[in-house]
C-alpha cells in the first residue's frame, strides 16, 4: 500500500489542531480578562487564529479525502479530520469533542489502510 504524503501532513496538522484546540479555551478567557482590564481588542485576533487554523485542517483533510479516495485508501481518517475541525470552526465551545474525533481521525489516517473493496497487494 502507497502511503501518501498528503495523508501524512494531513495527520500531522491535525495533531498541531489538537494541541491548539486544547490550549485555545485558556489562551481566549485570559485575552479577554486582559482586554476586560487593559482596555486592548485582542481577543477577535487571537480567536480569528484558531478558527483559520480549523478551516486549514478542513481543506487539507478534504485534500486528503479526495486523494486518498483515488488511491483506494480508507477516507475514514479524513472525515472525521473534516468534522473534528468543522466542529471547532462552528463554536469554540465544541474544543473537547473535536480534539477527540480529530484524535480518532488521525490514527485512521495514519494507518492507510486499503477499502474494504480492494485487495492488498503485498
Amino acid at each position: 500500500m502507497k502511503n501518501l504524503k498528503i495523508n501524512i501532513w494531513t495527520g500531522i496538522l491535525d495533531i498541531i489542531n489538537c494541541i491548539l484546540f486544547a490550549i485555545s479555551w485558556p489562551v481566549i478567557f485570559s485575552t479577554a480578562a486582559s482586554d476586560a482590564f487593559g482596555g486592548t481588542n485582542l481577543t477577535s485576533g487571537t480567536g480569528i487564529f484558531f478558527y483559520v487554523m480549523a478551516a486549514l485542517g478542513i481543506i487539507l483533510n478534504i485534500v486528503a479525502l479526495i486523494k486518498s479516495r483515488k488511491n483506494n485508501i480508507s477516507i475514514v481518517g479524513p472525515v472525521l479530520g473534516i468534522i473534528g475541525n468543522a466542529l471547532f470552526l462552528i463554536t469554540a465551545a465544541m474544543a473537547f469533542p473535536a480534539i477527540v474525533v480529530i484524535i480518532i481521525g488521525t490514527v485512521f489516517i495514519f494507518l492507510h489502510q486499503p477499502t474494504k473493496n480492494t485487495k492488498a497487494i503485498n
